[in-house]
């Protein structure tokens, strides 16, 4: 399946190993930076998604979509990210995905976009809030386009080409590909977030690294279980 993910916000905090492990699939670990584990509220627009070369989907193939991801490791060097949660904005969507055991959660999602030239609306950002009197969330950042970022952490944050999961009570990697992240460092605008708390984490102050990007094409690949043969992916 391509799709397009645009307008990416990534905010991380560091986590203790010990707290990630418990989030991991059976035969996956965290994988680690700087001797810890971390955490990632990520918001970014989903853009004309459609089976291989074929025409994209329409509606349903454009939302906004905020998730939730811990950092993870097969014994092999597979690296991949483990969801806790993902908001969308399409019930259809939504119910799809949690009926292939992913996490989605159906909530009302609002881009704001940035325009350079209104002053004081310079911050793209999303805010969320979960049907049913659920959590609620609101993140901008002001991105500074000329400060390209190629660190360590920003690299070990973004490369990542599959995620894991569990379906059928085993465990799953599903691979992705798609270009490096054209990343940008950003300076915070404000947060303020209940998604990662109701995914059962606690995190405190502001977070330890905030970027931004422009997006990138990807593409979803074959499903293999944990533990069967497969090219160690990540960076």
């Amino acid at each position: 399946m391509d799709q397009r993910w645009a307008d990416a916000i990534f905010l991380h905090w560091r986590l203790p190993e010990n707290v990630a492990a418990r989030f991991m699939p059976p035969g996956v670990q965290p994988d680690v930076f700087d001797g810890s584990s971390w955490v990632g509220l990520i918001g970014f627009r989903m853009k004309n998604a459609g089976f291989g070369r074929g025409p994209r989907i329409p509606y349903l193939g454009s939302f906004n979509e905020v998730n939730v991801r811990l950092y993870s490791r097969e014994p092999d060097g597979t690296r991949g990210v483990v969801f806790l949660s993902l908001d969308a904005d399409r019930l259809p969507v939504v119910l799809a995905a949690r009926a292939a055991g992913i996490p989605y959660v159906w909530s009302r999602i609002r881009y704001s976009q940035a325009e350079p030239d209104s002053p004081g609306n310079d911050a793209p950002g999303f805010s969320v809030r979960r049907f049913g009197q659920g959590a609620r969330s609101s993140f901008a950042v002001v991105p500074q386009p000329g400060a390209a970022v190629d660190d360590p952490l920003s690299v070990f944050l973004t490369a990542r080409f599959g995620m894991h999961g569990v379906f059928g009570g085993r465990s799953i990697y599903i691979p992705n590909t798609h270009e490096p992240w054209p990343l940008c460092s950003a300076t915070l605008h404000h947060v303020k977030d209940e998604l990662i708390a109701s995914a059962g984490i606690r995190v405190s102050g502001p977070p330890e690294s905030v970027l931004f990007s422009p997006g990138v094409r990807t593409q979803f690949g074959r499903p293999r279980l944990v533990g069967s043969p497969g090219q160690p992916t990540g960076t």
